[in-house]
């Protein structure tokens, strides 16, 4: 949630590029209301005889543009071309200029192109992220957690999370990616990366290459299905190409074996693994130091009673009861939960609960 400073600099900037975008309108505008009346003040000559000053000329511009002229009929033809002229002029500057221009900056919630078009040139160093399925929601989600700015493009107007982000008043373009005109509407120019998350590999190959041409020094994350293909784009495009099974499979393969595990990743031909201990038998009297000199571990974090602590120092020693977060390679893990006595895994029956988001054991 932005502060109240926060969303009014938000506003300020998208009043300023609203600007840049009428500034042909703006201009019209100024032609208008500032050379009209000057020339009305030099020009016009009423049936008695008398000029009007420059505050009766304003006026009778100013009626003009809704076809009301406040200054009688002369015979001079410039004033008559200018009562001509201006009154379609106005209607083309009212309903182009205050119309539209009231339009993009009160409806922002419509999310049409022009809307998202002039929203993200108000943002630099954003992140475009291309598909609204579940993986493209959930990575807009944490980019928004990280304090991120971030535009969304979508194909499918019925897409499963269009609803949800339009909710969360995300930018969401809705658009084809093949479209020459659909990555710089989210000014990709500026933006420090874009994820290309459709279940599409082809698609999300099209866009990356579309994003590099347009800002080659942009970050490219991809989705692809096909681990062979991923390699030859990571190797030959200098991209992070991302396969959902490659990074599922870990997971999927420890969840099997042991429940106990929240989170598993590989570093070089290392798998690490993040896991929730309960301090009991061995661990009491041991400090954080100790555990990691011992076994390799890394203590994440550590619950004590109410009260978590985050990357908890060395020197804070373990007691009956505590529950700490390690992050360790796997051979370590095995090693830390036989010295616990708990190297087999618990049974199925415990399972569900210790898959349960936000589980905490009690001792």
């Amino acid at each position: 949630m932005k502060s109240p400073a926060a969303r009014l600099m938000v506003d300020l900037r998208y009043l300023r590029a609203l600007s840049r975008r009428f500034r042909s309108t703006l201009l019209l505008a100024m032609v208008l209301f500032g050379l009209g009346p000057m020339l009305y003040h030099w020009r016009y000559v009423g049936p008695d005889g008398d000029r009007i000053s420059y505050g009766e000329a304003l006026h009778h511009v100013y009626f003009l543009l809704f076809g009301q002229p406040s200054l009688p009929y002369v015979s001079d033809w410039l004033v008559e071309t200018l009562n001509i002229l201006i009154p379609p002029v106005s209607i083309a500057l009212v309903v182009d200029g205050v119309v539209r221009f009231a339009y993009l900056f009160f409806a922002r919630h419509k999310n049409d192109k022009e809307w998202v078009s002039v929203v993200s040139e108000t943002m630099k160093g954003h992140v475009v992220v291309c598909g609204a399925g579940r993986v493209g929601y959930r990575v807009v989600t944490q980019l928004r957690e990280m304090g991120k700015d971030v535009v969304v493009v979508e194909k499918r107007e019925d897409a499963t999370f269009v609803s949800a982000l339009r909710d969360e008043n995300v930018p969401l373009l809705i658009d084809d990616t093949r479209s020459p005109l659909c990555l710089p509407r989210t000014n990709v120019k500026k933006a420090s990366a874009i994820v290309c998350a459709t279940d599409d590999d082809l698609a999300n190959l099209n866009i990356a290459l579309d994003a590099r041409r347009l800002n080659p020094g942009i970050r490219v994350v991809i989705r692809l299905f096909d681990d062979d293909l991923g390699a030859k784009v990571r190797d030959t495009f200098k991209a992070e190409a991302l396969s959902s099974s490659s990074l599922a499979a870990p997971a999927m393969a420890l969840a099997a074996l042991d429940p106990r595990l929240i989170h598993s990743f590989r570093i070089g031909k290392h798998l690490m693994v993040v896991s929730l201990f309960v301090v009991r038998d061995s661990l009491p009297g041991m400090n954080i130091s100790q555990v990691r000199d011992r076994f390799g571990g890394l203590a994440l974090s550590l619950i004590r009673g109410d009260q978590e602590t985050l990357h908890p120092n060395g020197d804070v020693v373990l007691q009956a009861g505590d529950q700490v977060t390690i992050q360790a390679s796997y051979p370590e893990y095995c090693a830390l939960r036989a010295f616990t006595g708990e190297s087999e895994a618990p049974a199925y029956a415990d399972h569900d609960n210790f898959l349960m988001p936000g589980y905490r054991p009690t001792g």
